[in-house]
């Protein structure tokens, strides 16, 4: 039998869905997949991602933005997104959820250049 399989997407898989299945990972242990993935995802991991992880002792520097496939939905159980808005192909039989969540741009928008004004 295979292991269910759960799919976090946002838009930029740069925040939300990384900490989102960076958290749920190891609460599964090997009992289910977890997988994230984004729209249109970023070149990175949003170094306030990486900070606030690493303060709850999970290190998500080495994760790299996905593309949200079709495929990777077919696969999935249950696709979580992240309450952005965000558009993915629907399937039947697949359980959709979406989690409010604040962005986190907003809680933590990244550092500004000093342009020296």
């Amino acid at each position: 039998m295979d292991k269910p399989s759960v799919l976090l997407g946002c838009v930029h898989n740069a925040g939300r869905s990384q900490m989102a299945a960076a958290r749920l990972t190891p609460l599964t242990g090997d009992r289910v997949e977890v997988r994230s993935a984004g729209s249109d995802p970023g070149t990175a991991v949003n170094p306030a991602a990486v900070e606030a992880m690493r303060e709850v002792g999970i290190d998500i520097s080495a994760e790299i933005p996905e593309i949200l496939t079709t495929d990777a939905v077919q696969q999935s159980d249950i696709c979580i997104t992240m309450g952005c808005g965000d558009t993915r192909p629907v399937y039947p039989g697949k359980r959709y959820l979406d989690w409010q969540l604040s962005l986190l741009e907003e809680i933590a928008p990244p550092p500004r250049q000093d342009n020296g004004t």
